[in-house]
């Protein structure tokens, strides 16, 4: 991505109001990046996924880079990349009814997918952001790191039926200076890179709740609490978030 081409990003993210998309919280967004440090086409769709994470600067509208495997064989492995974050885009997958995986692809509030790097796609969704209306509100309290761990407790206001709560654990930026593939001699910053996520189905409207930290990322100090709930058709209906010091 050009020069101008960033520029003109970064001029036409900045055009919807943020009174618009801070005044309503009640609304939500979570933009799920399927990418990889190998795929060429990736690099465009991390940065953007940095710029709404800049320009929103909304605890509601969240922003996620899960990192998929299947780039590895070519050349260079992500250092971020992990099977499982492949399964669940292959899951997604299904539920699109779709027999094939893509990079860079955008899951936008488990309900709808498209290339990472459209631009005004993003910006469409952003400026509609009012519309993404939650079912469900979440509340995470007494969120503390301790014994190589996070623990919270959590509160999940409205129905809950048939639903999972999910917390994953995110690096909210990291570069890394790739020696091969695709993207060899390159440096790529990624932001809210997932490294661990967990699923639990939701037997009561509160409770409490811990994720280990993976021991790679014990000494970072830039690690975000990321909360949302889903259904089992995988659409997520309310959402969180929560920096961690």
């Amino acid at each position: 991505m050009n020069k101008l081409l960033l520029f003109t990003f970064l001029i036409s993210l900045s055009i919807f109001s943020q009174k618009e998309i801070t005044k309503n919280q009640d609304s939500f967004l979570v933009f799920q990046l399927f990418t990889s440090q190998g795929c060429s086409s990736c690099p465009p769709a991390d940065y953007l996924l940095e710029q709404v994470k800049k320009e929103t600067a909304n605890k509601n509208v969240i922003v996620m880079s899960y990192h998929v495997d299947y780039w590895n064989r070519l050349g260079w492995v992500d250092p971020f990349s992990s099977r499982e974050f492949t399964k669940l885009q292959y899951t997604y997958g299904k539920k699109f009814n779709s027999n094939s995986v893509y990079t860079p692809q955008l899951v936008i509030n488990g309900a709808e997918h498209f290339v990472g790097s459209n631009k005004t796609k993003i910006k469409q969704r952003l400026n509609k952001y009012d519309t993404f209306k939650s079912s469900n509100k979440i509340i995470l309290k007494n969120t503390k790191s301790k014994n190589n761990s996070i623990s919270t407790s959590y509160e999940v206001l409205g129905s809950t039926e048939g639903k999972s709560i999910v917390f994953a654990l995110v690096l909210e930026r990291k570069s890394t200076f790739v020696k091969r593939g695709e993207n060899s001699n390159k440096s790529i910053t990624n932001s809210n890179i997932v490294i661990k996520q967990i699923s639990s189905s939701i037997n009561n409207e509160d409770g409490n709740f811990d994720i280990e930290i993976p021991k790679d990322y014990l000494q970072e100090n830039n690690l975000r609490l990321i909360a949302f709930t889903q259904k089992e058709n995988l659409e997520i209906t309310g959402a969180t978030q929560q920096i961690l010091k």
